[in-house]
């Protein structure tokens, strides 16, 4: 092995990593909270049987479930974000594994709150529903009226409850699989050096200029996942079935009507993106044409549509300039938001570089009135800038609705959770414009940001009707072998990149490397956030800060679709999307002129 080698994580510089010292300042610290939990599991289970006796009993009930809700979050975060920083350590595994095991088991104990509600004679209900003792819980109550009918007894949610570490069983080895055990080799690198090609610089490469370093990254990493083609697929499966399982047992039509249920967005914002996509899916293909024009090819392979059209203005930017255009980019947000912003770097919430046994990808992950960490793979691209900008994007939108909204109300809803992100990665395209040096620079931003819709909206929306078809076919009793999988996924594949690319058929595995379909319908959410976000950022380039740092600090105090309009996007109206389809062919079409 060669100088490139990936670092391990006792050579990366201190300051480089997050400092998770604010969620507890050693181990000995969480181990005392873990020893702790099963007092407040006492303290809310003295309420069992008791919620009908008064207004003032359930408001108890509903503290004292505050309250240990509270510590759990914390100590799974802690835990999770330590088993993230190396996924082949035993010891935070353990710790990993324990609070998992513990949450269900505590899951299965206090199952029976929601169904001892819903059991509660109607008018008694409706009266506490009404009481100025529960004013603050009017918002739940209601929630938890409109999921009566999906609400089991309190002997089905506690076996419910208690399956949950093992149901969850099909992503956790996914994890390991894909993170900790999956080895690419390695590849020649530009300058002829061999280089490990792990899952943080894959992309990099795929950036390469040198066509013969796309090919090679490309071949090896989906030469790899066939080898495992029947693992991956096998639990892939497991977690459709498991999704249908839930979905049936708790009367939902559809798994994607289950997931769809929780933040009261109906059916017809999901189906509704994927055609609006399919009707504008012409732009799409004629932005590859133009990719396949500029490189000099007759037609495209998948490794030739992440490299920039103009590599000579290829950026590679060191950390410290990130972090300033990332910085600058969000000042027009005003200085409550940037001072916040500030406490990211300087109180080290960021884990910055990739390292050995490190989890791939990027996200920020916290717990109410704690920092909201971020762990990145950072790789000196412009794409990692713009990951920090996303991340951030995340960890200020739970910042504020932390610090604006009680712990019971201060999660919001996984429908906007891609808002915020990919609003800040509009103001940093935005910024970059601005202070482009060059034509030849501004084509490479505009390619960027035309790179940027393709894989945020279209690619997502492809995997939201691959995740939507999948399931309908589990559903249906069908296996989803390997085979299966591959050729499903190798048809719409080609139908959202066209007749411009002629894909290496090695793309029909790319299914077997993706998290998010483990994620019960979370993809859909990139390609409405990203709509969201081309709406939101032209408002707050116009002046309008305000409407946006109240939908930050919203939480969840209302219902999602109402949060969203009162910040001036309308998801019910479909226009959200239809605008943003408009905007990739403005900027297909302002790139194109800048090309020529």
């Amino acid at each position: 092995m060669t100088d490139h080698a990936t670092k391990t994580r006792s050579e990366i510089a201190p300051e480089m990593t997050w400092d998770l010292t604010r969620l507890y300042a050693d181990d000995a610290k969480w181990e005392h909270d873990f020893a702790g939990i099963d007092d407040l599991v006492k303290a809310f289970l003295q309420y069992r049987g008791r919620l009908a006796e008064s207004p003032e009993t359930l408001l108890a009930a509903f503290q004292a479930d505050d309250a240990l809700s509270l510590v759990l979050e914390q100590l799974y975060v802690y835990a999770h974000l330590k088993a993230d920083e190396d996924t082949g350590d035993s010891a935070n595994r353990a710790r990993l594994d324990r609070i998992r095991a513990k949450h269900a088991e505590i899951g299965g104990e206090c199952a029976w709150f929601q169904p001892e509600l819903t059991a509660m004679d109607a008018s008694v209900f409706e009266r506490f529903r009404a009481s100025e003792v529960l004013a603050f819980y009017r918002r739940t109550l209601d929630e938890i009226a409109r999921e009566r009918e999906h609400t089991l007894s309190a002997a089905e949610e506690r076996i419910l409850g208690m399956s949950s570490d093992v149901l969850g069983t099909p992503y956790k080895t996914f994890s390991l699989l894909n993170d900790a055990d999956l080895r690419f080799g390695t590849i020649r690198g530009e300058d002829g050096a061999e280089v490990e090609l792990t899952h943080g610089n894959y992309i990099k490469f795929l950036e390469s200029p040198d066509r013969a370093v796309r090919k090679a990254a490309f071949e090896a990493t989906y030469d790899t996942y066939a080898k495992f083609k029947n693992t991956f697929s096998s639990l892939l499966d497991a977690n459709f079935k498991t999704s249908a399982l839930n979905a049936d047992l708790r009367h939902f039509p559809s798994a994607l009507e289950a997931s769809l249920f929780e933040d009261s967005v109906p059916l017809s914002v999901y189906d509704g993106l994927i055609d609006t996509v399919h009707a504008n899916i012409a732009s799409l293909h004629g932005y590859f044409r133009l990719r396949a024009e500029k490189l000099g090819l007759e037609k495209l392979d998948m490794y030739d549509i992440h490299t920039p059209l103009l590599p000579e203005c290829r950026m590679l930017v060191e950390w410290p300039d990130a972090v300033k255009y990332v910085k600058d980019s969000l000042a027009v947000l005003g200085e409550e938001y940037h001072s916040a912003i500030g406490n990211a770097f300087e109180q080290r919430w960021i884990d910055i570089p990739e390292c050995r046994g490190k989890r791939s990808g990027a996200y920020s992950s916290g717990c109410y009135g704690k920092p909201p960490y971020i762990l990145l793979n950072y790789s000196g691209t412009l794409d990692s800038v713009f990951t920090l900008a996303h991340e951030l994007g995340h960890s200020m939108h739970s910042y504020f609705s932390d610090r604006s909204q009680a712990f019971h109300y201060a999660s919001y809803k996984i429908f906007v959770a891609e808002v915020a992100s990919t609003t800040n990665e509009l103001l940093l395209h935005h910024h970059l414009m601005r202070n482009a040096p060059s034509d030849e620079v501004r084509a490479y931003l505009l390619n960027h940001l035309a790179d940027e819709i393709r894989g945020t909206v279209f690619r997502q929306t492809m995997f939201a009707e691959f995740e939507r078809d999948m399931s309908a076919l589990s559903e249906a009793g069908t296996p989803l072998t390997a085979d299966l999988l591959s050729e499903k996924y190798f048809a719409l594949n080609a139908f959202y990149h066209g007749d411009a690319v002629c894909p290496d058929g090695r793309i029909r595995w790319e299914w077997a490397r993706i998290p998010h379909f483990y994620y019960d319908f979370y993809v859909y959410k990139y390609a409405t956030g990203f709509s969201a976000a081309v709406a939101l950022s032209r408002k707050i380039l116009a002046g309008e800060i305000q409407p946006y740092m109240g939908f930050l600090k919203a939480g969840d105090s209302r219902d999602v679709l109402d949060i969203m309009k009162d910040a001036g996007v309308d998801f019910r109206s479909g226009t959200p999307v239809e605008e943003c389809m408009r905007f990739f062919e403005e900027t297909v079409g302002t790139l194109a002129k800048y090309l020529k």
